[in-house]
């Protein structure tokens, strides 16, 4: 299907955060599989292959392997939005998580059975991490700026919509800067498969602008600036790549 060099996997959850990438990927082919479309092509100078999974961590899970398996990704980059938990956040915020955990699965699940981690945390690929804050320091500082900050720390993943009812909850087991439905699940996946793994998303919605409302206003604006991030990012993966040995 393709060939096993170096490429990236960019995985979305939803259309719209896919879409920016697809003006991106200069030239690009589809292909269909899983009933998934998947877009190679090279970005900014590396070969990727990006989607949009459909919402909720099994989703999510299901297209990092296919981006690992058929695909032969040898790093994967999750791409989109989310939700703001740390009140210091504010919309258009990125979150670029150093490590993401699931809020409704229970801790001695993931320590105890497998991939008995040694936490129960998915920590970020350090070179990917590493490359990333320097994306971060080399973006204009100060006004004017067409996104927030960036900013670096533990994200959250569960099967719900954050809202006031389950906010505390969260917040105090975790203390993440922000949620989403996918992020724990891809990395997941690519800890298993000894896969690098980043996660860069753009804050839609904040305790002070919440709800689903929110979300769908912020959207495409927020879709576009973590796409550009990851556009950066690309620029210096250049020749970094890991070649997928496994097979």
């Amino acid at each position: 299907m393709c060939s096993k060099g170096p490429k990236l996997g960019i995985l979305c959850a939803g259309d719209d955060e896919l879409i920016p990438f697809l003006s991106l990927l200069d030239p690009y082919r589809i292909t269909e599989k899983a009933m998934l479309k998947f877009y190679e092509g090279n970005f900014n100078g590396v070969q990727a292959v990006a989607l949009y999974s459909g919402v909720c961590k099994v989703n999510a899970a299901v297209a990092t392997q296919i981006l690992i398996d058929s695909f032969h990704c040898t790093a994967v980059i999750n791409s989109g939005t989310a939700g703001g938990m740390d009140p210091a956040l504010e919309l258009f915020d990125t979150v670029v998580a150093a490590e993401s955990a699931y809020w409704d699965v229970a801790e001695d699940i993931l320590t105890e059975f497998h991939p008995w981690l040694p936490a129960p945390v998915f920590p970020a690929d350090t070179g990917l991490l590493a490359l990333a804050r320097k994306v971060a320091q080399e973006m204009p500082q100060g006004a004017p700026r067409d996104s927030g900050r960036v900013v670096f720390g533990t994200v959250a993943t569960g099967e719900a919509f954050i809202d006031d009812s389950n906010r505390p909850q969260v917040q105090a087991r975790l203390h993440p800067l922000s949620v989403d439905m996918e992020t724990a699940a891809a990395a997941h996946v690519c800890y298993v498969n000894r896969i690098p793994f980043l996660s860069v998303r753009t804050i839609t919605d904040t305790p002070s602008h919440s709800g689903q409302a929110a979300f769908e206003e912020n959207c495409a604006k927020a879709s576009q600036i973590a796409a550009k991030f990851v556009f950066r990012l690309a620029g210096k993966l250049a020749g970094k790549l890991p070649v997928q040995s496994r097979r």
